[in-house]
């Protein structure tokens, strides 16, 4: 992947059942915080799928409405609409113009899907975007390996340790689940 998003942290654990996402609230443009407080994941598809975006905000909500229709079409299959989704962002003259990323788990799936036709399943049970993914990646997998914590306390320590090390992540923690 060839560019590096900044501005945001949104990272998905699977542990026991349960797939959980959570991001920051931070909102940058370029060195400076224009809002603290936004919403950058969410449900899709009757409750049953979690995305979250890191990127340029208009790009990603513009591709979420894209990836929305395509669950839609596809009955709510994760893994056929995200082919689909970052087939269409490849190929089509607008998308491909569009600089986000974004993640996407159910139940079974977790993906992350970019711009230059990436559609990818992480090795392990954590996935993160966004300029504090390595260091919420890398909170995530320790404490999945070395404590009993539920998939909602691992997402949230998670994160907040990446809002400690990243100037591009604040600790406004929002947390999803199913």
């Amino acid at each position: 992947m060839k560019q590096r998003m900044h501005g945001t942290t949104i990272l998905g654990v699977r542990r026991n059942g349960k797939s959980v996402m959570g991001g920051d609230g931070q909102v940058t443009l370029g060195d400076v915080v224009l809002k603290h407080r936004t919403t950058k994941i969410r449900k899709l598809h009757n409750d049953s799928i979690l995305v979250g975006f890191a990127g340029g905000t208009a790009d990603a909500l513009a591709l979420l409405d894209h990836f929305e229709t395509r669950l839609e079409e596809f009955g709510g299959q994760l893994e056929r609409a995200a082919h689909e989704l970052a087939r269409d962002w490849r190929t089509d003259r607008i998308l491909r113009r569009l600089e986000a990323m974004i993640i996407a788990m159910d139940q079974k799936s977790s993906l992350i899907i970019s711009g230059e036709g990436d559609l990818l399943a992480p090795d392990d049970d954590v996935l993160s975007i966004g300029s504090g993914a390595p260091y919420a990646t890398a909170a995530a997998r320790a404490y999945l390996d070395g404590s009993k914590l539920g998939a909602a306390q691992v997402v949230k320590r998670s994160l907040d340790i990446a809002a400690e090390l990243c100037i591009y992540t604040n600790s406004d923690i929002q947390i999803l689940e199913l």
